[in-house]
């Protein structure tokens, strides 16, 4: 699953100023590098000086995805949808960070919660196309658990394995 289209979310939250564009760049290319630590830092301090940047805040959310820190980043992206609910990139990543911890369902109503707010948000509507398929595949695993092989059930099954195997990891 995909976590973050920082130009979605930057082309709604962004303000005049250059300062403010440098910041978004500069978070952009420590979060590109792998270099979660030092994005997180930054993160914070502009987050600290424009405390309403909605950008500046998700990208925070995201350094602390990518630092693995999955508790602080759901904590994080929930108020973001508290402070700025019309938004659908937070919901998008608790979506995915619910995906992390195995929480299908919740994941789901996520995703579905970020299509409401805006229903052309490419990346929650392909999120949740692969939300979709995880839980068929799980509901055909305990099918095929529950009694005598049945062919056709078993096909659909490795075809949604194989689809899940051939998409990129949750996260990214």
């Amino acid at each position: 699953m995909r976590h973050w289209s920082v130009a979605g979310l930057a082309a709604l939250c962004l303000g005049p100023g250059g300062a403010h564009a440098d910041d978004i760049a500069d978070l952009r290319a420590l979060l590109a590098s792998g270099e979660g630590e030092a994005a997180l830092q930054l993160a914070e301090r502009a987050a600290a000086a424009k405390p309403q940047d909605a950008a500046l805040r998700f990208l925070q959310g995201v350094a602390l995805m990518d630092l693995q820190r999955d508790a602080d980043a759901l904590a994080h992206f929930t108020a973001m949808t508290q402070r700025y609910p019309e938004l659908p990139d937070p919901w998008n990543n608790i979506a995915v960070l619910h995906v992390r911890a195995g929480q299908l369902e919740l994941a789901r109503q996520a995703l579905e919660t970020a299509l409401r707010h805006h229903p052309g948000h490419r990346t929650a509507r392909a999120n949740l196309g692969e939300v979709h398929l995880m839980l068929a595949a799980q509901a055909w695993e305990l099918a095929a658990a529950s009694g005598p092989v049945d062919v056709l059930l078993m096909r659909r099954l490795e075809g949604a394995r194989a689809l899940l195997a051939a998409a990129p990891a949750p996260g990214r």
